[in-house]
């Protein structure tokens, strides 16, 4: 699938401020940047990095007081990988793949230690394997209702276990704890998604099964075939789109992603997709 997605941000800047961006599409794994652009205004020197650890790509400016405006588009290929759910197993901490390790742990905005016993008591006698993290899935889809200002930036998947409402962010931390507290190591994705209405920046989630990470979306808003991934995490603290340091007021956000293949048709599938490296 090719897709034509971007986003634009605007600001008011009160003093000098430095603002870091993570908001372009990744690169490698099943994902190909074909092209891109980024457009910054007024024209600022920008200091460019990738992170070598995830493949997060971060922008940082320092802007003058002012209008500020930074536009990013891209064009994309996507061949993701689909493989049959029934043979993909749990693994084994003690076999774990080193790198997967810092992803069984509690951080800020997943406390998989406060909800194991509740994991443990709804989800532990489903046999291990993919069907499980898919019942995780169901459950909070099922449990737990989509409402926008419901949550903020300080909920945790704890606040979001007890108020049962949250945004896609919530939907995803609620997710990546209880695979966390079930021994299977799970991080936050964020993502320009195709046919999510309305559109914005997407919050899924990959769990580490078999040989590879497979993404989970338990919103079950779009098309996990039509996801670009934009940053992975521990979670939402480390794939923020604009971190910002100085005295700023937001303005508009605007994110978009089309298709440009002809009959190309989004369902939901019950495949298990993965967008990383083979």
């Amino acid at each position: 699938m090719r897709l034509a997605l971007g986003c634009e941000v605007s600001y008011d800047v009160l003093d000098t401020a430095t603002l870091i961006f993570n908001i372009e599409a990744m690169r490698g794994g099943r994902q190909q940047v074909l092209n891109e652009q980024l457009v910054v205004n007024p024209n600022l020197v920008a200091d460019e990095k990738t992170a070598p650890e995830s493949g997060n790509r971060y922008l940082r400016l320092t802007a003058p007081p002012g209008y500020l405006n930074v536009r990013y588009t891209a064009e994309i290929e996507l061949d993701p990988l689909h493989n049959a759910p029934a043979f993909i197993a749990e693994v084994p901490v003690a076999t774990l793949p080193i790198d997967t390790l810092p992803y069984l742990n509690a951080s800020r905005y997943c406390p998989s230690d406060q909800l194991a016993r509740f994991a443990n008591r709804q989800f532990g006698n489903i046999a291990p394997g993919f069907g499980r993290v898919v019942e995780i899935c169901n459950w909070i889809n099922g449990e737990v209702d989509y409402q926008f200002g419901t949550s903020d930036s300080a909920t945790t998947a704890a606040g979001t276990f007890s108020t049962r409402a949250g945004v896609c962010r919530d939907f995803a931390h609620l997710g990546i704890t209880f695979c966390r507290a079930l021994g299977i190591p799970a991080r936050f994705v964020s993502c320009y998604a195709w046919q999510l209405e309305p559109q914005d920046f997407h919050a899924v989630f990959e769990a580490y099964l078999g040989d590879r990470w497979y993404l989970f979306d338990p919103t079950r808003m779009a098309s996990l075939d039509g996801m670009v991934r934009i940053a992975i995490g521990r979670d939402a603290a480390d794939t923020a789109f604009a971190t910002i340091f100085g005295a700023v007021n937001p303005r508009n956000v605007w994110v978009w992603a089309n298709a440009l293949d002809q009959n190309t048709s989004a369902e939901w599938t019950t495949d298990a997709v993965s967008t990383t490296q083979d």
